[in-house]
């Protein structure tokens, strides 16, 4: 028995002996190899780092769009004798819109709004881009600068065309807007060198704008909102109907005029239940502009004014009917004088808008026009 238990050591003593290189090669290899995969770990970490501040920063910015495709027959029937009525029809990609919006923190953000529209901004327009400063809750203000539409109208509208407020009053230029907010009350103001300046005048920053909005709070009342705003700009000409039709220089831009022409807007929405929608807004001038200053096909444009009345219904099945009066005042052919219509729409899918139109309008000079548009949309 001892014999074998010395045989057994033996063999265990021969085996540790010539098994110790060995163990050494391995325990080498093993630490080339642990050494290595530390490498790969630590590289891989790094790689997994880039790749998180990318994702952390790619969930700070938020693209956005919108596709408007219509189709439309117009009817134009002049009042002249010897004229003949005209009749047209046409598919357009009405819109094309791209937005980035960044926000890197709670106090400043980006914005940038490209736009292409089929025969009017091609190839492509920089439509907005502008930065924002924002406060805190203890004190709500905020600062936007860059290429905007300066807080002048509303225009808020159910149809497809475009209401004869935004046509006369609508402004977008580099500006700056300082502004006030809270859950009842926004009071804002600015101001932005224009494209249309007084003649002979030098090329400063002249023209500004200021306006407050009002908004019911919701406990007030159940199930009903009301909000209202008034807004005043220094130099209508300037917007972007009546610059079009202030006379041009040699080199096709604006000619001027003698003095700035202030402009005025109000307007008040109510809705009910998310059903029953009313909205009316008010753009004028609030002076009269000198003969030949603003003029469209050979016709004077004094003191223009427009005026919109909307109301709406949409049912629980996001079906909705609207309806629509339009005037206007010391436009000539600029914008009609008289326009009504109705609407019809609807959301078959999420984001998807089908809506058709129907417009009956009169110019000044009895001339007749006949719209109907069709559109399909979607915005992302």
């Amino acid at each position: 028995m001892k014999k074998v238990i010395y045989f057994t050591i033996f063999l265990y003593m021969m085996g540790l002996l010539f098994a110790c290189p060995g163990w050494s090669l391995h325990e080498k290899s093993a630490e080339t190899r642990i050494e290595e995969l530390s490498q790969r770990i630590e590289q891989l970490e790094k790689q997994t780092n880039k790749t998180d501040a990318f994702f952390r920063w790619f969930d700070k910015i938020t693209i956005s769009g919108l596709l408007e495709v219509e189709a439309g027959y117009n009817k134009f029937d002049p009042n002249a004798s010897g004229e003949r009525g005209e009749e047209s029809s046409d598919i357009v990609l009405a819109a094309c819109e791209l937005g980035i919006d960044a926000a890197f923190n709670d106090h400043i953000a980006g914005h940038v709004l490209f736009l292409w529209e089929e025969d009017d901004t091609e190839p492509v327009d920089l439509d907005e881009g502008f930065i924002s400063l924002t406060g805190t809750e203890q004190i709500p203000v905020y600062l936007h600068a860059g290429r905007l539409y300066v807080p002048f109208g509303n225009y808020e509208s159910f149809f497809i065309s475009d209401p004869f407020t935004l046509e006369l009053g609508e402004t977008r230029e580099s500006a700056v807007v300082v502004g006030y907010h809270n859950d009842i009350l926004n009071i804002s103001a600015g101001g932005f060198n224009g494209d249309v300046d007084e003649t002979g005048a030098k090329n400063h920053i002249e023209s500004f704008f200021a306006g407050a909005e009002w908004s019911l709070p919701e406990d007030v009342i159940p199930d009903f909102n009301l909000a209202a705003g008034i807004s005043y700009i220094s130099n209508i000409a300037d917007s972007d109907g009546l610059s079009d039709v202030n006379d041009l220089d040699e080199d096709g831009d604006p000619d001027g005029i003698r003095d700035y022409v202030g402009g005025f807007s109000g307007h008040i929405s109510a809705s009910f239940k998310d059903s029953v929608f009313c909205v009316a807004e008010y753009v004028c001038a609030v002076d009269d502009f000198e003969d030949g200053e603003l003029q469209f096909e050979g016709v004077n444009i004094k003191q223009p004014k427009a005026w919109t009345a909307e109301i709406a219904y949409v049912t629980p099945s996001d079906i909705g009917f609207g309806i629509q009066y339009e005037g206007t005042d010391d436009c000539g052919k600029f914008l009609p004088e008289v326009s009504y219509g109705g609407v019809v729409f609807c959301y078959p899918f999420e984001n998807t808008y089908v809506g058709v139109e129907y417009l009956y309008q009169e110019y000044e000079n009895n001339d007749k026009n006949e719209v109907v548009t069709a559109q399909l949309a979607y915005e992302f």
